[in-house]
C-alpha cells in the first residue's frame, strides 16, 4: 500500500467535495447538466451536493484513517463509489461526449486508490513514513537481550 498517494488522493478528493459541494457547477457544467446559460438549476444542484458531500467525507476519511486497515477501507469505500458513478453517469447524462467523459474520469479516479492499494511502499521511504502500516505497541527487546549495566556503566 502507497500511503502517500492514498493520502494524496484523499486530500485532492476531500477539496474537490467541498468545492462542487460550494458551487456544484463545477461539476454540473463538465457534465452537460447546467442550464444553456451556465447556470445550475437548483434542482440539479440538489442531486449534486450529496454527492459531493459524500467526496468530501471519503477524502477526509482517506487522510484522517489512524491504520493501514482504516485507510483500506476508507480507499474501497472510495473505489466503490467511483465505480457506482461511472456506471450510474454512463447512462443518465444527456449526451455522448459528457458519458464518456464522466465515466473516464470516475474510472480513472478509482484506478488511482486501487493503484495505491496494491502499490508497495517506495524503497527509499521509513518505516515512520508510513505510520498506518505498522500496527500494535511498540516491539520492546525480548529480556536478556539488551545492553547489560555493571555499576551504573554500560559493559560492552
Amino acid at each position: 500500500m502507497n500511503v502517500r498517494l492514498l493520502r494524496l488522493t484523499g486530500a485532492v478528493t476531500a477539496v474537490y467535495g467541498l468545492a462542487v459541494a460550494r458551487r456544484p457547477g463545477l461539476l454540473a457544467r463538465p457534465s452537460g447538466i447546467s442550464a444553456p446559460d451556465g447556470s445550475v438549476p437548483a434542482d440539479v444542484a440538489a442531486c449534486l451536493r450529496p454527492l459531493a458531500f459524500r467526496d468530501a467525507a471519503c477524502g477526509l476519511a482517506m487522510v484522517l484513517a489512524p491504520d493501514a486497515s482504516a485507510l483500506r477501507t476508507a480507499t474501497l469505500v472510495r473505489i466503490a463509489s467511483d465505480l457506482g458513478d461511472a456506471t450510474l453517469l454512463a447512462t443518465a447524462l444527456p449526451k455522448r461526449r459528457h458519458r464518456t467523459m464522466a465515466v473516464a474520469v470516475s474510472i480513472g479516479w478509482a484506478a488511482l486508490s486501487a493503484a495505491g492499494l496494491l502499490a508497495r511502499p517506495p524503497a527509499h521511504a521509513g518505516r515512520a513514513a508510513y505510520g498506518p502500516e505498522r500496527q500494535g505497541p511498540p516491539r520492546r527487546r525480548p529480556r536478556g537481550t539488551g545492553p547489560r549495566r555493571a555499576a551504573g556503566k554500560l559493559s560492552r
